[in-house]
């Protein structure tokens, strides 16, 4: 209801529009009273903000009951008109506190209040929104002269302000940094990331003196105070600086554009600056990996040329233009450079064969790269085989070589093979032929009448459909090793006839070598049945004459035997003969110094038969030697299997390999801390490991990342079925990956093949992976590869978990007081050779033990079937007849914790260890220190845990 008549309406409403319309409807009664009876200055007021086209609201009184015009009534949204009269705390809740503010500030003190861009969360509809305003607040005088309300005016810059965040986000995702240039003043207004592209802090003030500063020397002349003078001197330019922070050298793009400003004389100089130094980077290394391939292509044997394709008017490919060649196609083909560029190709060959274009259009239409043999008739009937690949839309490349001589080993291959099929038909036998990978490919109808099967049924493996059950698991494992080998093949095996009658047969294959190099299979089968028979029936008239024969055979098998074994001593002497002048030497050199020493204790004179000792000691060391280089020739040195901390070995490589791989590839090293022990050779595995970074940098030629992991991995029972030759357990996996050019799947098979390398010659002898695989199954693990073609490879190392503990290697110090024993303990040693056994008695009696000695083995098993007390046994493995092994098996039946220490002086069975010893054992390899003997029975009688 109306609280005035439109009659009555008070002339400041008048055209106040809707607002004013709404504020003469209104009853004022609970707050400001009838407009007409409203103070003068509020009247006043009021009549201003309704003819103000800009948005405005009155907040009169101590509650601030808000009036406003048409402008604020749209801000308001629907809190309008609700909003309308209210109190200003009342009607937006939101944002009372910030209300609260702006009454206290300008209205009770008097103060004048602005806000650009402020930020307010506001409900002006469903859901509150952000917004951002330009607030103007005054305060405004009643009739006392004292603050009675405050004017504000309300300008929503939320759009602007969201323009003005996209663009700086832009900006910044972009890389791109906006400025404005005052070439008057030489000031410059710029954008965050500008500042942030020339390394310049917030508090600096950017000039182009300062920015001139920072250009290179020599790329000044392209700034654009450099360039005032020239119609633009904002046009493109790139540029080096030294940045402002960090002084790094970087490359700068500029644009700009000059602005007239259309009511003003003056002119604007706006543009953009963007950081292009990686893209530089790019370019330069783009031109030196393209002279590096114009340079490999002006060298290189291959014919190559680049072509693109003519076509018909329907679009048919019905010639091509050369475009570019090498040196090496003109070697090939007889065509200069100058005969071909330019030209199309049924032009430089005329008659040239249909087939020719229609495999090269193949490649240009379905994009797919195809390997070609081509015959061109027109160039005196030559062969090439060639590689092409599409290059562009229409154009594609081709490389080729000649292929002539190749062609006509073939042919002459195909005319033997002929030859050999008409012979081999005509033959009575079965005849069979395989290539060098041992599938049978090929038989005469000799086999195919006998078997009654259709040609080709028997080809691969599928010859033994004919062989009798019984016999097919000996033939086929003879076969195997035959083809592994290279050896001729011969087994004895029944063979189905087509009446299903089975008949002995013989057979026997060789491999014969062609001209070309490569290798095939020619076999014969030959029925036997008849001389089997006659066997048979022979051994069974002789079936009195068994036992003899038998007799006999053992003894030819005992004279192989002897005639096998002086050989085989034989040939050790003629090894060891070449050292005997040294070895005898050395001998000279120890007997004459214990003669010396001898001799001189019987005179008494003691005080300087040190350096004799000293000779002594030197000249066994070098015989000791001479053992060893006996043995390395015999392949008998032990290997040095050692645990190995794997994160530690790897930080000491970590310098070394950072030198290795250069500064554009980056090196992360990650190490699980709680990382296994493991127990290999590790020099083996450090030739591993750098084997691995070498072909991760090679495959990075421009750079990339190389990481190298480690980490515990647990190998189950189904993985390990799926995989050949692997043993489930846990593993210490080290893992070498790269982010290079990555195999296909037919290079990653055969990347473990000895000799097997994608380097060019002389850069790769193919032996690095395969020393690899081999290095990690001596040490009882595996390898396994995962790569993938453009995204990198990884190469990883599974050795398996040591659960002993490191130990470092120990310098013996000599025999001191704590070898020696308190409480007397027992030990048997038992030893065939009289020196050595008194030797060692010697030590452990002086030592404190009690020393039993036996020659032999029976002699020592008595003593130790005994009830005598023995805390522990050692032994020489060699002994003649009851060996030491066999002598300690024995002992154990009866003593189940019988400590054991064997000595040898084959390092052959410290190689094997191992796999030799059972807990409470060890082994010590001859010739030994005393005190290293010494160290090794303390700690076996103190069960210290033993290291083989």
């Amino acid at each position: 209801m109306l609280s005035q008549s439109h009659q009555d309406r008070p002339a400041f409403l008048a055209h106040g529009g809707e607002a004013g319309e709404l504020i003469l409807a209104r009853d004022w009664s609970e707050t400001l009273g009838p407009p007409s009876a409203w103070p003068v200055s509020l009247k006043f007021t009021t009549s201003l903000l309704l003819r103000s086209k800009l948005p405005m609201v009155l907040l009169w009184g101590p509650d601030g009951v808000m009036i406003y015009n048409d402008g604020y009534a749209e801000f308001a949204g629907q809190r309008h008109p609700t909003l309308l009269g209210s109190k200003v705390l009342e009607g937006w809740p939101e944002v009372s506190e910030f209300n609260a503010h702006i009454l206290k500030s300008v209205r009770d003190e008097g103060q004048t209040l602005s806000y650009r861009d402020q930020h307010l969360v506001l409900q002006r509809g469903r859901v509150a929104e952000d917004v951002w305003l330009d607030l103007d607040y005054s305060p405004v005088l009643d009739e006392s002269g004292s603050p009675g309300g405050v004017l504000a005016i309300v300008i929503e810059t939320t759009a602007r302000v969201r323009a003005e965040e996209r663009l700086r986000i832009a900006q910044e995702a972009g890389g791109v940094g906006a400025f404005e240039w005052f070439p008057d003043t030489g000031l410059l207004e710029v954008s965050d990331e500008f500042r942030r592209i020339w390394g310049l802090s917030p508090d600096v003030v950017p000039t182009d003196s300062l920015l001139l500063d920072l250009i290179n020397d020599s790329d000044r002349p392209l700034s654009a105070k450099g360039r005032i003078s020239s119609g633009n001197p904002l046009e493109y330019a790139e540029y080096r600086i030294n940045r402002g922070d960090t002084g790094e050298e970087r490359w700068i793009a500029r644009r700009g554009e000059i602005v007239d400003t259309p009511n003003s004389a003056g002119r604007r100089y706006v543009g953009v600056t963007m950081d292009v130094t990686d893209r530089r980077k790019a370019e330069e290394a783009r031109q030196e990996s393209d002279a590096r391939l114009l340079d490999l292509f002006s060298q290189m044997q291959e014919g190559f040329f680049l072509a693109e394709a003519v076509r018909s008017a329907d679009g048919r490919m019905i010639d091509f233009r050369f475009l570019e060649l090498n040196p090496a196609f003109e070697v090939h083909t007889g065509i200069s450079a100058q005969q071909a560029l330019g030209r199309n190709c049924r032009d430089v060959l005329p008659g040239i064969e249909e087939a020719v274009i229609e495999a090269y259009a193949g490649v240009v239409d379905s994009g797919q790269s195809a390997s070609l043999e081509i015959h061109v008739g027109t160039l005196d009937e030559r062969w090439f085989e060639a590689r092409a690949h599409r290059t562009g839309p229409e154009r594609f490349a081709v490389l080729f070589l000649d292929i002539g001589k190749r062609k006509a080993a073939e042919a002459a291959l195909t005319q033997s093979e002929t030859r050999f099929r008409t012979f081999a038909q005509a033959m009575p036998n079965h005849v069979w032929t395989a290539p060098a990978d041992g599938r049978l490919d090929w038989f005469n109808d000799q086999v195919y009448d006998y078997s009654g099967l259709k040609p080709g049924e028997l080809d691969n493996s599928n010859w033994a459909l004919m062989v009798h059950p019984d016999d097919i698991a000996h033939s086929a494992v003879a076969w195997a090793r035959a083809v592994e080998t290279g050896t001729p093949y011969q087994v004895e095996f029944r063979l189905r006839r087509f009446d299903g009658v089975y008949r002995w047969h013989i057979a026997r294959a060789v491999v014969i070598g062609a001209a070309d190099g490569s290798r095939r299979w020619l076999g014969t089968n030959t029925d036997i049945e008849d001389q089997k028979s006659a066997v048979e029936a022979l051994a069974r008239l002789a079936a009195t004459l068994e036992e003899r024969v038998a007799e006999r055979t053992a003894a030819l098998t005992e004279a192989h035997e002897a005639l096998r074994q002086s050989q085989k001593m034989e040939a050790v002497g003629q090894l060891t003969g070449g050292i005997a002048h040294d070895f005898n030497n050395l001998l000279q050199g120890i007997v004459g110094s214990l003669d010396i020493i001898q001799k001189r204790i019987a005179k008494g004179r003691t005080n300087d038969i040190d350096r004799f000792v000293t000779g002594a000691m030197t000249a066994a060391t070098r015989a000791a030697s001479l053992t060893h280089r006996l043995l390395a020739f015999s392949r008998r040195q032990p290997l040095s299997p050692k645990p190995v901390r794997a994160n530690v070995l790897i930080g000491s490589m970590e310098d070394m390999l950072r030198r290795t791989i250069g500064e554009t590839i980056a090196l992360s090293v990650v190490t699980e801390p709680s990382l296994w022990l493991t127990r290999c050779d590790p020099n083996q595995l450090e030739s591993a490991i750098l084997n691995l970074v070498i072909n991760a940098r090679d495959a990075m030629p421009d750079g990339g990342r190389l990481t190298i992991e480690t980490s515990n991995a647990q190998i189950d029972d189904a993985y390990a079925a799926r995989t050949h030759d692997v043993t489930p357990g846990q593993y210490v996996c080290i893992a070498v990956s790269d982010t290079g050019t990555g195999m296909t799947s037919d290079v990653a098979e055969r990347a473990f093949d000895p000799f097997f390398t994608t380097k060019p010659i002389g850069q790769g002898t193919g032996l690095g992976l395969s020393m690899i695989y081999g290095f990690t199954r001596q040490s009882e693990g595996y390898s396994k590869i995962h790569t993938e073609v453009g995204r990198g490879t990884s190469v990883k190392i599974y050795l398996p978990r040591y659960r002993g503990e490191a130990t470092d290697e120990e310098i013996l110090p000599g025999l001191l007081d704590d070898h020696a024993t308190e409480i007397g303990e027992t030990v048997l040693v038992i030893e065939d050779e009289a020196v050595v056994r008194s030797l060692v008695v010697e030590v452990l009696t002086e030592l404190g033990y009690r020393a039993i000695e036996a020659s032999t083995g029976p002699a020592g098993l008595d003593i130790l079937q005994s009830g005598e007390r023995i805390d522990l046994l050692v032994t020489d493995i060699g002994l003649p007849g009851l060996n030491g092994r066999q002598v300690a098996e024995a002992a154990r039946m009866k003593r189940p914790n019988l400590k054991v220490l064997f000595m040898t002086g084959y390092a052959e069975n410290a190689a094997i260890a191992g796999g030799f010893l059972e807990p409470g054992m060890a082994m010590i390899t001859k010739p030994f220190a005393m005190e290293a003997l010494a160290s090794r029975v303390r700690s076996m009688i103190a069960g210290e845990p033993q290291l083989p």
